[in-house]
């Protein structure tokens, strides 16, 4: 007797399907790759503080043994080494193509909103001279320092609407919500966000890394704009900064790689707020097999990059410690997902805010270097709230 069986067809999602089903809760991640929402938790991966990437092989090995369809690990890692993380791995994954979104304005509005900035813009100030000593006693090249606004409202925030405005107002971007809720908290805590640049992606055996560092406002003026792309060309602070993040990208990539391709000098990139110095870098895997070449294993060997912390890296990191007040929590890790095979894509967690309940705690950094101007990298974190502050319909409150 034979015995026929069929296999059900899996839906066929499009990206704007998926970004309206996203629930607080869920994961989502979109790029020019595709989309992904996940929902549900099979697994976790480890209590942390990492390496992270061994957890999360045993982990899918483990979901594939008991026959979970498309495994895959999502979620983020915060920005200290030590730091938390909230990695799972879902009970169901959803896929779809790339999103093809217009941008959306959204009406602004502070009704209803009290910010306290963390610290005040004098104190960031203070940090960002701190910050030039140290680097002119030569104790370091370049460090990141960053800035928090802590928004409350007056009803909790909805995340889902947070995230539709963020993908729809950020077509470009690598757009993201992903579950970071703590035991103890008393609320979902939600880390969304629009980020202009890809920490690392795999595909087989493909590397690419798009490190952004040195940067200018977007005026919406034409004219101005072009003023500001030529004259960030041509800076020799922020062609300063971008060398020493695209070098540190290189160094690494190319104890994994070989024929890396990267460009003679970066290229400049916008988004709806900003200019970036862009170099998009690629390389091929020796060994696609090695568990040490997954996209969360290159994701922790390049995290993080003297875009979002500094040079050297254990000078700057406490510095950053010693100088900010507030700790940045995700802010400045990693986001994203990693395949069994070790494919996967990873963003840097810019452009982006920390939710829970009527709490919005939104940060924004600027490189420090010998010749910076505190002044300057003041209206620099500024400008980068934008994304996150017009997301929520606020006025320039930074």
């Amino acid at each position: 007797m034979s015995i026929s069986t069929s296999v059900r067809p899996q839906p066929v999602y499009e990206a704007a399907d998926l970004l309206a089903a996203y629930l607080t809760g869920s994961f989502y991640f979109s790029s020019e790759h595709g989309t992904m929402l996940a929902d549900g938790v099979h697994s976790r991966v480890g209590a942390g503080p990492g390496p992270w990437a061994a957890a999360a092989a045993r982990e899918l090995e483990a979901a594939a043994a008991v026959g979970l369809p498309d495994p895959v690990v999502v979620g983020a890692v915060g920005f200290r080494p030590e730091a938390r993380a909230s990695l799972v791995v879902p009970a169901v994954v959803r896929r779809a193509g790339a999103p093809e979104y217009r941008p959306v304005p959204v009406p602004r509005t502070a009704a209803g909103w009290r910010v306290r900035p963390l610290p005040r813009p004098e104190g960031y100030a203070d940090g960002v001279r701190r910050a030039v000593d140290l680097i002119r006693d030569d104790r370091l090249r370049k460090v990141v320092l960053a800035r928090c606004l802590e928004l409350t409202a007056d009803a909790p925030v909805r995340v889902p609407s947070l995230l539709t405005r963020l993908a729809r107002a950020n077509p470009a971007a690598y757009a993201f919500a992903a579950d970071v809720t703590a035991p103890g908290d008393s609320a979902f805590r939600t880390v969304v966000g629009a980020s202009p640049e890809l920490l690392v992606s795999r595909r087989g055996t493909t590397v690419s890394a798009n490190p952004l560092a040195g940067s200018a406002p977007r005026s919406g003026d034409e004219a101005v704009d072009r003023e500001r792309i030529a004259r960030l060309r041509g800076s020799a602070k922020d062609l300063g900064e971008h060398a020493h993040t695209a070098a540190q990208v290189v160094e690494v990539l190319g104890r994994f790689c070989t024929d890396l391709d990267v460009p003679s000098g970066p290229e400049v990139v916008g988004t709806p707020t900003m200019w970036h110095l862009s170099s998009r870098i690629t390389g091929r895997l020796r060994d696609a097999e090695d568990p040490a070449s997954s996209s969360l294993a290159l994701a922790e060997a390049l995290h993080p990059t003297p875009a979002v912390g500094g040079v050297p890296t254990a000078e700057a990191l406490d510095a950053i410690a010693g100088i900010e007040p507030e700790d940045r929590g995700y802010y400045a890790g990693m986001v994203g997902w990693n395949a069994l095979n070790g494919d996967g894509e990873w963003a840097v967690t810019i452009r982006s805010a920390e939710v829970s309940d009527r709490t919005v705690r939104v940060f924004a950094g600027a490189g420090v270097v010998a010749d910076s101007r505190p002044e300057a990298e003041l209206a620099e974190t500024t400008a980068k709230f934008r994304t996150l502050l017009e997301a929520l319909g606020l006025a320039d409150v930074a």
